[in-house]
């Protein structure tokens, strides 16, 4: 009888150490089943490889809101030579644009206040505004004219598109507020914002939480202006070093994200989510999904 116990006994802790096998194989296999996302397209990769990690409609092209930005942003941090300490004198053309734009976020710049290249690209990430990133075209774009700088700014954004291999991917405005062609894909936003994460400007300002920039007023006195960025993912996931939100009634709510966690990069876009939390919520289940893999 004693042996038969001992057997017994072997059995049944063979079995429970199956057992609990099995429940940690099916742990694992949820934790890393492929998210559902509210998105109409997301898209995620590891930054330093370049391999997906996850694709909803990743190659359709949808509109993209501010997420046009980052390519704003891209193109200003390529000039050759690029002083980010020059002043650029803030025109009534660019509170204007503010104006007659409704869908138009803004940095609240003031007319005659002279602000650097730098504080225009934290005003163009941060608050997302419309109003830098038309003074950015302005300065960097070249013509005679406003419009004619404007032009040749969108020229640069499509060139740079191109030369990246974004397919995919073209720019009529500045800022994302379209007329008619301006789309991308997840994955070629992903990839605009992988190139623009190698510029170590483009990596401090996106990772900004909130800044108070000084700059010059009209009769040479100063002001502070208080930016506060729009991505949700800064203080509430862990690792969060930028990148862009974007949003409009064509865009719905879009999301470029990225987060470091124990030396691996994700990055990753969603295009026409559902709302602001639902964004949020997408970008991170893609990179716990990118993460856990």
């Amino acid at each position: 009888m004693k042996g038969l116990r001992r057997v017994s006994a072997v059995t049944i802790t063979a079995g429970a150490v199956l057992a609990a096998g099995a429940f940690t194989a099916s742990a694992q296999a949820a934790t890393t089943a492929s998210p559902t996302i509210a998105a109409k397209g997301g898209f995620v990769m590891n930054n330093a490889t370049g391999k997906s990690l996850f694709t909803k409609a990743a190659d359709n092209r949808l509109s993209t809101g501010s997420t046009t930005k980052i390519m704003t942003a891209r193109v200003v941090l390529a000039q050759p030579n690029l002083n980010l300490d020059a002043k650029v004198t803030v025109q009534k053309a660019y509170s204007d644009y503010i104006v007659d734009n409704n869908w138009a976020s803004s940095a609240k710049l003031i007319v005659g206040d002279k602000v650097t290249v730098r504080q225009l690209l934290y005003g163009l990430m941060l608050p997302s505004g419309c109003d830098a990133a038309y003074a950015l075209a302005d300065k960097f774009g070249t013509g005679s004219t406003r419009a004619a700088r404007v032009k040749s700014f969108i020229g640069k954004m499509n060139t740079t598109a191109k030369s990246l291999g974004l397919t995919n991917t073209h720019f009529d405005s500045f800022d994302g507020i379209g007329h008619g062609a301006n789309y991308s894909t997840p994955r070629d936003l992903t990839k605009l914002a992988s190139s623009a994460m190698k510029y170590s400007t483009f990596r401090s300002v996106v990772k900004t939480k909130s800044t108070k920039q000084k700059v010059t007023t009209k009769s040479g006195g100063y002001r502070y202006m208080s930016w506060t960025n729009t991505n949700n993912l800064l203080g509430s996931y862990s690792g969060t070093i930028g990148v862009k939100t974007g949003s409009g009634p064509e865009a719905k709510y879009c999301l470029v994200f990225a987060a470091t966690r124990n030396g691996k990069t994700m990055i990753g876009t969603v295009l026409a989510s559902t709302s602001v939390d639902n964004r949020t919520k997408d970008a991170k289940k893609l990179m716990d999904y990118g993460f856990s893999r």
